[in-house]
């Protein structure tokens, strides 16, 4: 970490733990609509499959749960701790919609998910869904609340600043700002997009391995149909999400798309889209451009002579770093595309009678596992870096919004948490995918009376998941999913 300024440290280590954090959350969002679904299918059709399925993911989804509690509480910390002069300038705006965050979303979900849990034997049917659908409602509302504020630091509004201090005029036009939409809808679908990769990983690896279960077959039935349906829907989203960046953050779109000059007004060739290229900070070119021309224009502008303005056109210290947007772009792009293949793939398998015989598939889906969160991860990487020299986008840059601590404190703690998010989460994460692999236990029950369910409670929730993750048949060493 030689050479390292307290600023550099910060903000490494912040993206270590959001990194981190953000993966948790956005299997939660997928599991629990899911959950709810399995759940709502097995009240209406008393089909025992669907509550196998729910037996075994709810498994999954306490522990993922648990983990992006305690992941999340770090980063609210780090506010204070590492990144006071933002707390000092914005926290009239960011502190109450986190707080209205915890008294809804948190409360909600942490409220109904011990009925969820742990009554599955001791209310009735209709109350037990209706804690899965809340426990469901409150990640989506937890996601609103959360985007709420990361919006507002990239298209801040409803705002006036009082003293050096942010401070809000408008309310409405603070949560509901330029971005916040389109942010929201990108992110709530990833969530289920990542989720039913994972599903689908899942059910794929159980069926490689000769454990071709009713259960296992539903799981990638449901899993794929989540994955066309949702593909081609968050490039359209990323399509709209897209023009509102060019809008509000020009130079963001002109670092990721590797452009350096703005064309003349009655330049009517359009710009190119860059396939691959290395952006040179320094140079102020993309090296070693691949282009298709015209292409860039219709993306962007929704026309063929259409131009954006260049890099060059912003100081040099207002420009984000082109080298990493344009990569991290182009891994989440280039993902999505991929996704849309599958799903694509997975429906002409299925009307054929293949998609639970073709092995070839099966281990394609396996490998589409962990890209969901990949692309996730890269998209975030995208959004934030993009940002960047601001904070809070024109108001505030990042450099004044670091506390003043010594290099030597930050790097201290951020070797720290490496050291025991590796550990702590990475056996988390390892028993997950454990307990993915086992698949779920057959149902003892084939043809269960509609009152019949299963216990959850505080004595058969973790062990029912230690007997699954070590059964002969749990998944060989393997980490096939990134979680």
């Amino acid at each position: 970490m030689h050479g390292l300024t307290a600023l550099d440290l910060a903000r490494i280590q912040f993206g270590f733990t959001v990194s981190f954090h953000i993966l948790f959350p956005a299997i939660t969002i997928g599991l629990a609509c899911f959950l709810a679904f399995l759940e709502a299918r097995w009240l209406r059709t008393q089909d025992p499959v669907y509550r196998t399925l729910y037996q075994f993911w709810i498994k999954i989804f306490s522990i993922n749960f648990g983990m992006g509690v305690v992941s999340g509480l770090v980063m609210a910390y780090e506010f204070g701790t590492n990144w006071s002069g933002f707390s000092q300038f914005a926290g009239g705006i960011t502190g109450p919609l986190l707080t209205y965050e915890v008294l809804t979303a948190f409360f909600l979900e942490a409220g109904f998910l011990g009925v969820m849990l742990f009554g599955w034997n001791r209310v009735g049917p209709g109350l037990h869904f209706f804690s899965t659908v809340m426990v469901a409602l409150g990640t989506m509302i937890s996601s609103t609340w959360i985007l709420a504020s990361n919006s507002w630091m990239h298209t801040p509004a409803g705002y006036a600043i009082v003293a050096g201090k942010v401070v809000p005029t408008d309310w409405l036009a603070v949560i509901f700002n330029p971005s916040f939409p389109y942010r929201l809808a990108h992110m709530v679908i990833a969530a289920l997009l990542s989720t039913a990769l994972f599903v689908a990983a899942s059910s794929a690896w159980q069926l490689l391995h000769g454990r071709a279960v009713p259960a296992a077959r539903k799981m990638l039935s449901l899993a794929m149909w989540m994955v066309l349906i949702t593909a081609p829907i968050q490039a359209m989203v990323g399509d709209a999400h897209g023009l509102n960046t060019l809008e509000h953050q020009p130079a963001k779109i002109a670092a990721l798309e590797g452009h350096w000059n703005t064309a003349a007004k009655d330049d009517k060739n359009g710009f190119p889209l860059i396939v691959f290229g290395i952006p040179d900070m320094e140079r102020e070119e993309t090296r070693y451009a691949i282009e298709i021309p015209r292409l860039g224009s219709l993306i962007l502008t929704h026309s063929l002579d259409g131009q954006i303005r260049g890099l060059k056109d912003f100081p040099k210290e207002d420009r984000p770093n082109a080298t990493v947007l344009f990569f991290t772009f182009r891994v989440m792009v280039g993902l999505g595309v991929a996704m849309i293949g599958f799903g694509l793939l997975g429906w002409v398998l299925r009307r054929n009678g293949a998609l639970y015989r073709s092995r070839a598939f099966l281990r394609l889906a396996v490998v589409m596992g962990p890209t969901g969160l990949i692309a996730l991860l890269a998209g975030w990487m995208t959004t934030e870096i993009g940002r960047q020299p601001w904070v809070v986008y024109g108001l505030q840059r990042t450099r004044d919004a670091v506390s003043a601590h010594a290099a030597g404190t930050v790097a201290l703690s951020l070797a720290l948490f490496v050291v025991v998010y590796f550990v702590c989460f990475g056996v988390g994460i390892r028993y997950m995918l454990k307990l993915a692999g086992a698949g779920p236990a057959p149902d003892a029950h084939p043809h269960p009376h509609p009152n019949d369910r299963p216990s959850y409670g505080p004595g058969s929730v973790v062990p029912a998941a230690i007997a699954a993750a070590s059964a002969p048949q749990a998944m060989a060493r393997h980490g096939h999913r990134e979680s």
